[in-house]
């Protein structure tokens, strides 16, 4: 199947808006080609992954589409980069780094992205409407815009998310197509104790479990309560991106493309149904932590990611309830978050708690964390899931409970009630 190009997208080819978008394009008409899409569909908005400094090449690429004049065509935001800078105290970078990674960042600014430096765009106000094609990069978020607002996007990675950006274009393919949209597995949770479900933590242990369960089928879940939070469903989100290749899930009677079964499936039958019990969690949960519990050792805390929402942040202040930190403990957040804090008058009580807010970014894809060994502990599936291989730390999963018992006490502290 020969790709298609409308009279508008021949003229972009041929530099009717400049040789940015030109270049812009062939790129993501040549991805276009690989994928065997017909067309490229118009976008709505576009989120980007690619302005978190992984080496010198991403920096030429970007400021080359700047220099040439291109500008994003649609409204589009940043995912974290590799500073805080709101505070660049808190990352260890080498000079060299530091300089490129801040001319990475930079470059995204140049071209007109929103600097919004955040992996839940969707907490800043970025949140397309439901059944729109966008062009969105960041595991979690793209699970989250495909499944929570029902929005259409793939897993675009580094540079093709600018370039579709730039042109207000993407392949038509994968998950933009209605038909690729369709459940075919059921996981069934509704044997599952009400309390466990109700729980927070739960999320990110489920999602854990459930992104190695499906891979990259779109699965629809029963069970889950049908007014289950935005951050429940963010932590569920990210772990099933980060231990599968989760981009899109339907949670029946809750996400907007699964207001029942019937909608969820298309009419058509599961292909197979799957139901997690208490056992297999609690195996899933010990399988988050790759440090021993058994030395109770703990160096650092860290949580929020996805960044802590501004209600995820009450819920921490709750649990300190005045104490303090024993041990660094990070809480990492978008700008926007920690604004409202600010605003709201909350920031005194973080720093009294011995906080440490790291903004723009995170603890894992940048130097924040003392050292390069430790134990690190956690209430994201998806810090647990990558801070060994990008840290150097061993994780240790727990719910924000846990973690805020064990910075507290200095040592570790896990209610084991819940799980077993």
């Amino acid at each position: 199947m020969s790709l298609q190009l409308s009279a508008e997208e021949e003229g972009l080819l041929a530099g009717a808006a400049g040789p940015g978008a030109a270049m812009a394009l062939r790129i993501v008409s040549e991805a276009a080609r690989l994928l065997g899409a017909p067309r490229l569909l118009p976008v709505a908005s576009a989120h980007i992954d690619g302005c978190l400094y992984h080496g010198d090449s991403g920096v030429a690429f970007a400021e080359r589409l700047a220099g040439l004049g291109a500008r994003v065509a649609v409204p589009t935001t940043t995912n974290v980069g590799a500073l805080d800078l709101l505070r660049p105290e808190n990352v260890r970078l080498d000079p060299h780094r530091r300089a490129m990674a801040l001319r990475l960042m930079r470059a995204h600014e140049a071209v007109g992205c929103r600097p919004t430096w955040t992996c839940a765009p969707y907490q800043a106000g970025h949140r397309p409407a439901c059944g729109t094609d966008v062009a969105w990069g960041e595991s979690n978020a793209v699970a989250f815009v495909n499944s929570v607002l029902g929005a259409r996007t793939n897993r675009y990675g580094d540079f093709l998310d600018l370039c579709c950006a730039i042109t207000g274009r993407a392949p038509d393919s994968g998950l933009h197509r209605p038909e690729h949209r369709r459940a075919t597995l059921l996981v069934d949770v509704t044997a599952l104790p009400p309390r466990l479900v109700a729980e927070p933590a739960f999320y990110p242990v489920f999602g854990a479990w459930y992104g190695q369960a499906v891979g990259q089928a779109v699965g629809a879940i029963a069970g889950l309560p049908k007014d289950v939070g935005e951050d429940e469903l963010k932590a569920f989100a990210a772990a099933a991106a980060s231990t599968g290749a989760v981009a899109l899930f339907h949670v029946i009677g809750r996400t907007p493309e699964a207001p029942d079964a019937e909608a969820a499936f298309g009419g058509q039958p599961p292909d197979a149904v799957l139901r997690p019990d208490a056992r297999s969690l609690a195996a899933q949960r010990a399988g988050l932590s790759t440090a021993s519990p058994e030395g109770n050792r703990v160096d650092a805390v860290a949580v929020g990611s996805p960044h802590l929402s501004a209600g995820e942040f009450d819920r921490l202040l709750a649990l300190f309830a005045g104490r303090r930190s024993r041990l660094p403990f990070y809480a990492c957040t978008g700008r926007h978050t920690l604004a409202a804090l600010e605003q709201g008058g909350r920031r005194p009580a973080l720093d009294e708690a011995g906080i440490t807010v790291v903004a723009d970014t995170c603890v894992v894809v940048t130097p924040v964390l003392r050292g390069m060994s430790g134990v690190l502990m956690t209430n994201s599936g998806k810090f647990a899931h990558y801070a060994p291989g990008n840290t150097g730390y061993a994780a240790l999963f727990g719910s924000l409970s846990d973690c805020v018992e064990t910075a507290v006490a200095g040592r570790l502290y896990r209610d084991e009630s819940l799980w077993s």
